[in-house]
């Protein structure tokens, strides 16, 4: 899973040691192991308890100077390394992120690779924010996170723009360039974002989980975030065409080592999301709770849960036609960073 709290502590961490191992140009090695235990109901469909390894990465990162004022920097990180249970590890064998790329203060940055979408990073804060997430109802847009080549500018007097394109070539289905441009303006304590997707690359439906209609549609968000001191609130907007409308709120309160946060989001479909049951899974809406602890500078625990509901929008077991139309998550899990 994505998660706004590690990635912002993994960034500290880094940036921290790579200042000094810049003084002998030494690439910076980062990394953490997750774990969750979760509890799992679901109405009229029974329960599970699941010990998992929750996304455990090992990275490494390294920047240098160029010229004068622009900096070549690169970044791979990997996945997939199953810390919970050995017995069903292949050690890391997936690939989170790995781009390179130049940036400057007088153009901005452009980066290669594979990383967070710009459509992702302005508009979908509340989903990659919460540790567990498996109900939270991000996406909406369906650009990946691979292929892409990206821009972001310069702040012009608290604006920045944004722009991605992702290349797939000219192979199966046919050429594919689906792109994104996002537009940030912040001034004081407020952030507001508005971002596009063109999903030209997607064809026919994501998944059983994610069912999206085969058309290319484009994707419009709009977010806006305040930071007061202790508090911090955002509320998104996410539409497309004959597919759905998704809407969230949040607030995010810091007190000392704690934080606790509180989401509400709710996603209505324009069409019917379930081929194999039309018309009965209009709405979804999901409420999420968090309380968070930080042990350390390098070590958190947390708990979180998870309410989701809507019209019958939730097979009572996997690959079962048979829908409920509330389930709920309850989730304690600790991070451990580098």
């Amino acid at each position: 899973m994505k998660k706004t709290i590690l990635a912002s502590a993994i960034a500290a961490a880094t940036f921290s040691g790579a200042a000094m191992a810049q003084e002998i140009n030494l690439p910076v090695v980062y990394g953490n192991i997750q774990y969750a235990l979760a509890y799992e109901n679901i109405d009229d469909g029974g329960y599970s308890v699941d010990h998992f390894d929750n996304g455990s990465t090992l990275g490494v990162a390294h920047s240098h100077e160029i010229a004068p004022g622009i900096t070549g920097f690169f970044k791979m990180e990997l996945e997939g390394i199953n810390a919970d249970d050995k017995s069903g590890s292949n050690g890391i064998d997936g690939l989170d992120e790995a781009y390179i790329g130049v940036k400057g203060d007088s153009f901005g940055q452009v980066w290669v690779g594979s990383d967070d979408s710009t459509y992702e990073s302005a508009i979908d804060k509340i989903a990659n924010f919460f540790e567990v997430g498996s109900y939270n109802l991000g996406g909406g847009y369906t650009t990946g996170e691979g292929d892409l080549i990206q821009y972001l500018s310069p702040s012009f007097g608290g604006f920045k723009l944004g722009a991605a394109v992702q290349v797939n070539g000219t192979e199966g289905a046919g050429k594919s360039y689906p792109y994104q441009l996002a537009a940030i303006y912040s001034v004081d304590a407020l952030e507001l974002a508005f971002a596009m997707d063109s999903n030209d690359g997607k064809t026919g439906y994501s998944s059983a989980a994610a069912l999206t209609p085969n058309n290319n549609e484009n994707t419009y968000g709009l977010r806006a975030t305040y930071n007061l001191e202790d508090l911090s609130l955002t509320a998104q907007f996410q539409t497309r065409k004959d597919v759905e409308d998704k809407f969230g709120l949040m607030g995010v309160y810091t007190l000392g080592k704690n934080q606790f946060a509180l989401a509400y989001e709710h996603a209505s479909a324009d069409g019917d999301l379930n081929p194999v049951k039309p018309g009965d899974q209009d709405v979804k809406e999901t409420v999420t709770v968090q309380a968070l602890h930080n042990l350390s500078d390098h070590m958190y625990v947390y708990v979180e849960g998870y309410l989701a509901g809507g019209d019958q929008v939730y097979p009572v077991a996997e690959g079962s036609a048979v829908r409920t139309d509330e389930k709920t998550i309850a989730a304690v899990g600790a991070v451990y960073y580098f």
